[in-house]
């Protein structure tokens, strides 16, 4: 399956901000608990099942480290860059890509750049529009792109909201092909910022699915609607008209990345895995068509993992149909209980809807669609009854995608009015993401510092973020962790508990766990790294 299912075999990771360090020998729920400011935080959350744990020698020196340097931004960049950092479970593809890099690339394709609106479209270049290729020597053309197609230099008092989500409209005419490409570029990106495994959002076979939906129409009888989609194998083909294109887009990675030559790019150690995003903004036959195209793909090729929605939650559409379409998912997980679902839900705050649109996406994400993660979150606290839906979520070890850039520049939520503590405090797993870093001109690394000097994060409460991405991944076979870790610490299972965590000779028994479980492979090499990045961490 070519660079899909290729393991990473990565150097140390990325470094940790450091601000008033909990005590590392808390629980996440403990530390969460103690350290919450949030005027919607919870009570302290549930007391652990589980003794603290002492600190490791080198989870000591790290935990020095990070505190010798909270007043060095120098240090804490470089710390929080080499600081292993799990897996990037919430990316858009065509956001996740430096915008400098889709300039090159809009170049390459002989596009041209409307110049009234800075939104890139197809030759020939008429008058009002001028090639793509002039960015390489007009440096003024080139900034004006990059400010038009990112959150760059974005002016104070504007639409945050708004102008994100433009972005994909004026370069989308770029990212519409060549997702080896970009791929390439993004997995060079994650693996620099060191990290282990990435899920990522496309639109598979987007037309063919447009054009079913169309001759399908809508029938509001969803079994019936399935059963048109299947008949004569039409959604089959929509199935192999995905595979062709994933098949081309990994040749195309596996040359961009020189994958199989003397030299290859270090994204060809990355692992992997497609989640197939649904226009949630579309008529009712064609999210349905994509949602059945994605769940059906899920279950019969395993370079994808899930589905998601995707456009903003807030759209009069969106909002229209939000019952129904989490109703489709609930219908459609029955046909393909094999697929994953994670959803963007309660990407929403006050002000941007009315009070009442605040009050169930969550809690119809989680109880009637079944997601297994929610990406956002944002409006929580403003959900009926969210203290029962927080301990829902953390019953069921529902996690939480948080991309804190995003989540500002969006909906302007930050701090203490972001629920991230509120979620640690009721023991829902939490994981750090990007969200679309090209867009926002961050990565990784600038999410766990801002986590850590905002919420007062010590290393152990990072490293257990870290963890928790890789925990809540959609990677097949067991952890290496047992129980529930998000409550009880994380602690090695059974056939690896006498282990060292990332030892280079595991025991026999601990070999097997290793052997037959991919998610577990990943997890050790992990853990190679943080005990690598621990050793050393002073001259990070």
């Amino acid at each position: 399956m070519g660079v899909l299912s290729a393991l990473c075999l990565l150097p140390a990771a990325l470094p940790a901000p450091a601000a008033a360090a909990q005590p590392a020998s808390q629980t996440p729920a403990q530390s969460a608990a103690q350290s919450a400011a949030s005027p919607a935080a919870p009570p302290a959350g549930p007391p652990s099942a589980a003794a603290p744990r002492p600190l490791t020698s080198g989870e000591a020196r790290a935990s020095a480290r990070l505190a010798a340097i909270r007043h060095d931004p120098a240090a804490l960049r470089a710390f929080f860059r080499a600081l292993p950092k799990g897996g990037e479970l919430h990316n858009h593809l065509s956001g996740a890509v430096s915008t400098e890099y889709l300039i090159v690339l809009a170049g390459e394709q002989g596009l041209c750049v409307d110049e009234a609106t800075m939104t890139a479209v197809r030759p020939p270049c008429g008058p009002g529009k001028r090639p793509a290729a002039d960015a390489r020597t007009d440096r003024a053309f080139h900034d004006k792109l990059v400010r038009a197609w990112s959150m760059e230099g974005f002016p104070a008092g504007q639409s945050g909201h708004d102008h994100f989500f433009d972005t994909f409209g004026k370069f989308g005419e770029v990212t519409w092909s060549h997702r080896g490409k970009l791929l390439a570029a993004v997995a060079d990106d994650v693996v620099t910022q060191n990290q282990f495994y990435l899920e990522t959002m496309v639109t598979p076979a987007s037309e063919e699915a447009k054009q079913l939906a169309a001759e399908v129409g809508w029938d509001a009888d969803l079994a019936r609607l399935h059963g048109k989609l299947v008949a004569g194998g039409r959604l089959d083909r929509l199935v192999a008209e995905a595979r062709r294109e994933a098949d081309e887009a990994d040749a195309e990675f596996r040359r961009e990345a020189a994958c199989d030559t003397p030299r290859p790019k270090a994204a060809c150690r990355l692992t992997v895995r497609w989640i197939s995003q649904v226009s949630r903004g579309s008529t009712p036959e064609r999210v349905f068509t994509q949602m059945a195209l994605g769940m059906r793909l899920a279950e019969r090729d395993d370079r994808f993992v899930a589905v998601n929605l995707v456009q903003p939650e807030d759209w009069d559409s969106s909002l229209k149909n939000y019952r129904l379409q989490m109703r489709m998912l609930k219908h459609l997980k029955g046909i393909y209980p094999g697929a994953h679902l994670t959803l963007h839900a309660g990407e929403l705050w006050p002000g941007l809807v009315k009070p009442e649109d605040l009050a169930f996406h969550i809690g119809e994400a989680v109880n009637v669609a079944g997601a297994e993660r929610i990406g956002h979150g944002v409006d929580l606290v403003h959900e009926d009854d969210w203290r029962r839906l927080a301990r829902t979520m953390a019953e069921r070890r529902i996690a939480v995608e948080v991309p804190f850039t995003s989540n500002a520049q969006i909906l302007g939520v930050k701090g203490a009015d972001h629920p991230f503590e509120t979620y640690r405090a009721h023991g829902v797993p939490v994981v750090l993401a990007t969200d679309d870093p090209g867009v926002s001109r961050i990565d990784i690394s600038h999410e766990y510092q801002y986590a850590a000097e905002t919420y007062g994060l010590g290393y152990r409460d990072l490293k257990d973020l870290a963890r928790a991405s890789l925990e809540y991944a959609f990677l097949p076979g067991a952890s290496v962790w047992q129980g529930n870790p998000t409550r009880d610490g994380y602690r090695l299972a059974g056939p690896c508990a006498h282990d060292r965590p990332g030892a280079d000779t595991p025991s026999p028994s601990c070999r097997r766990l290793l052997g037959r479980n991919l998610k577990a492979q990943v997890q050790w090499r992990q853990e190679a790294a943080f005990a690598a990045f621990e050793r050393r961490v002073t001259k990070v």
